[in-house]
């Protein structure tokens, strides 16, 4: 493909070669970070010769120089490993990321407003680029409802790793009595589609309508009837955009949003593991988190999935998430599906 690059007609048409050129690099992201490693492994057996070889007084040195390389390749090896579990079809992909209160009434959407602050950090951790499409202010606080894309390579396969109902045990803030409250909030994750997947959505499918933005300020809110919610009347999906001041814009944001969720669902009707994703959610409240958030009477975050757990709750709520997501993407690897089926027989 880099030679292809300089064959007579390449950039007769951009687009095809800004496709073929995005394509390269993604291979490249792949690729060679693995051969770089493989030439670290080579100078690390130089470097082991070197130790064996040398007389008591070099030996030192050179094994401490080993052994701090041999600890950054351990460390690389990891994100490698972790790099290579997301083969799905739509991992590479950007995120749309929505986030849901529950039961709880107040205290959900305070709970919800501290997850969306929490993904928000997550994502600048990751070097990923966060675009507000909706969010829908609590009545008394925090947010009832917040939709974003995230954008950046693989935002897909690492933010799916979070789908499903989150719960918060806390002493109430809202409480005077200071006792303590358990909140509920779903996180849904669907992949960004891109032009390569078509999707026609009949005209007289979808409702339109029209109003004006609402959220927490910034020019032109409450202005104009910018603010665009688009119904798919078959399958009672909503979907709604405000973030542009543009009408035009912010319907043909939702439309992308809606394609994508349609698509997902129907590769949910075909999927026999139907429960690996929505069914996963279930009701947003008892009995069906995939992570609790204990605040009081102990400090805890532990994933019911994985068994991962951590006491650095605040660190958690910064956006330090990814143990959770490196747990869960290794728990549904090949590799160790292999070895929970050996370990049963």
């Amino acid at each position: 493909m880099d030679a292809q690059q300089g064959e007579p007609g390449f950039w007769d048409s951009n687009e095809r070669a800004q496709k073929h050129i995005a394509k390269l690099n993604v291979l490249k992201r792949a690729v060679l970070p693995v051969a770089a490693f493989h030439k670290k492994l080579e100078d690390v057996a130089v470097m082991v010769e070197l130790v064996e070889a040398a007389d008591d007084a070099e030996r030192e040195t050179y094994a401490r120089e080993l052994d701090a390389t041999v600890a950054t390749m351990v460390a690389e090896l990891d994100q490698l490993e972790i790099s290579s579990f997301l083969t799905g079809q739509f991992d590479r992909n950007n995120a749309i990321f929505s986030i849901q209160s529950g039961a709880g009434g107040t205290e959900s959407n305070d709970w919800a407003d501290i997850l969306f602050r929490m993904y928000n950090r997550w994502a600048e951790r990751r070097g990923f680029k966060v675009e507000v499409q909706d969010v829908q202010v609590g009545d008394q606080a925090g947010i009832s409802k917040a939709t974003v894309l995230i954008r950046g390579e693989n935002a897909y396969g690492y933010a799916k790793a979070e789908r499903g109902v989150h719960r918060l045990v806390r002493i109430s803030p809202f409480d005077s009595n200071k006792r303590r409250h358990t909140s509920f909030c779903a996180v849904d994750v669907i992949a960004e589609i891109t032009e390569e997947i078509e999707i026609e959505i009949p005209e007289d499918e979808i409702r339109t309508d029209v109003y004006r933005s609402s959220g927490k300020g910034g020019q032109g809110v409450n202005t104009t009837d910018s603010a665009v919610r688009l119904t798919h009347v078959p399958s009672g999906i909503v979907v709604v955009c405000q973030n542009e001041r543009s009408q035009i814009k912010n319907k043909a944001a939702a439309m992308n949003v809606l394609k994508a969720r349609l698509y997902e669902k129907k590769q949910d009707e075909q999927r026999a593991e139907m429960d690996r994703f929505y069914g996963e959610k279930g009701e947003i409240g008892w009995g069906s988190q995939i992570r609790s958030y204990v605040l009081q009477p102990y400090q805890m975050v532990k994933d019911l999935r994985t068994g991962m757990s951590t006491s650095d709750t605040q660190g958690v709520l910064d956006g330090d998430l990814d143990r959770f997501v490196n747990a869960w993407l290794r728990a549904g690897s090949p590799r160790h599906r292999n070895k929970e089926i050996q370990m049963e027989e």
